[in-house]
């Protein structure tokens, strides 16, 4: 089969399609699979070298003035015509669209075209995009029971948010302890774009974490634009401290991290649990329908997080949760437990096997119908 995946623009949109893609091609030898996004979203680095890529020329509609708007939706017959093009030359047999502004055009090109589709949605309430793409959809993929409200009963189904084979082999808490005993790793990382929130937040801690210092390893992903004033904080308080713009190897940052400081987006949620990792959650405060904050709670009730919201973070409230964690360990341990337990790791092979059961229905059914 040749699948093509639509959308990306964020890691929280990309990293699921990645998902999906890895369980694809493991289904069947000679699957082959298209990704079509645009020049500036993120998979135009990340995806180099591990899938193919094509990208239209398609810009966002929400959070954008009234001028960008107009030429938002100018553009979008061309990105619709692109797509068709791209879609002649793959002729795929489905379309799944992850969400993100390239998804839109790929799927209504999809539809002209008569190629069967489907979407997946990561977040408890959906975006703007699957909303209007669950009318031209054959199948939706939900990741919280929640979110089947919003879309149509007979299609949808709820598989978990898909997470990328990497992390998936992220080992068991347990069973790395033994090389954590002598030190505790933090990792932060405010989304692939960074978060100067948080990263301004960390710097103000470190007079505060002087006690614990000899013992403190630090793996923290700033974005590019604090990279340069976070090293050097890091520096001059003579922390032991791993500083990056965007960290290529996460598996291996959340292998050994005894502590994650994060945003709640719906795919680093779905890897906490994945890895049971405990976290400090930082809602991002501007997300569509405050989704962060919505995903954040749902792992604090449940006791595998705790949360400091945007608007009240500081340095000496985080250092005293770090702090907190650093000195409760069987709490933290808990917390690890309870994280693993929430995780869906065959999130990703369900679809899969979903979507082949669906496209051979339809050609079965395809074959029996009487010609006219």
């Amino acid at each position: 089969m040749r699948w093509v995946i639509a959308g990306g623009g964020t890691g929280g949109h990309l990293f699921p399609g990645m998902a999906i893609a890895e369980a694809f091609l493991e289904r069947e030898m000679g699957n082959e699979v298209l990704f079509i996004g645009t020049e500036r979203g993120i998979e135009s680095r990340v995806l180099t070298g591990r899938f193919p890529l094509r990208t239209i020329r398609v810009s966002p509609l929400k959070g954008t003035s009234l001028l960008g708007k107009v030429k938002a939706l100018w553009a979008i017959p061309m990105a619709v015509r692109e797509a068709l093009t791209i879609l002649k030359e793959f002729q795929p047999h489905l379309v799944m669209g992850v969400g993100g502004y390239a998804s839109g055009p790929a799927l209504l090109a999809a539809s002209l075209l008569g190629i069967k589709r489907a979407i997946q949605e990561q977040n408890v309430v959906p975006g703007m995009t699957n909303r209007m793409l669950r009318w031209f959809s054959q199948r939706i993929f939900v990741s919280f029971e929640e979110t089947k409200r919003y879309f149509p009963k007979e299609k949808t189904m709820v598989s978990g948010n898909p997470v990328r084979k990497e992390i998936l082999r992220c080992p068991d808490p347990e069973k790395i302890e033994e090389k954590r005993k002598d030190h505790f790793t933090l990792l932060i990382f405010g989304g692939s774009a960074g978060a100067h929130k948080i990263n301004e937040a960390m710097m103000e801690t470190l007079d505060l974490l002087q006690e614990i210092k000899p013992s403190l390893k630090i793996f923290h992903q700033t974005g590019k634009d604090d990279y340069d004033s976070v090293i050097k904080g890091y520096q001059e308080k003579g922390f032991d401290a791993v500083v990056r713009p965007f960290f290529e190897d996460m598996a291996l940052s959340y292998q050994m991290a005894d502590l994650v400081i994060c945003r709640s987006g719906a795919s680093t949620v779905a890897e906490l649990a994945i890895c049971g990792k405990a976290g400090i959650l930082i809602p991002y405060p501007y997300a569509a329908h405050n989704h962060q904050f919505i995903n954040a709670k749902k792992l604090v009730d449940a006791g595998g997080a705790k949360m400091i919201c945007n608007e009240e973070l500081n340095g000496p409230i985080l250092a005293r949760a770090i702090l907190h964690l650093y000195r409760h360990p069987e709490e933290r341990i808990e917390m690890e437990k309870t994280m693993r337990s929430l995780g869906r790791p065959r999130a990703a092979q369900e679809i899969v096997d979903h979507c082949y059961g669906f496209l051979r229905e339809e050609a079965l059914n395809a074959k029996v119908q009487p010609s006219i």
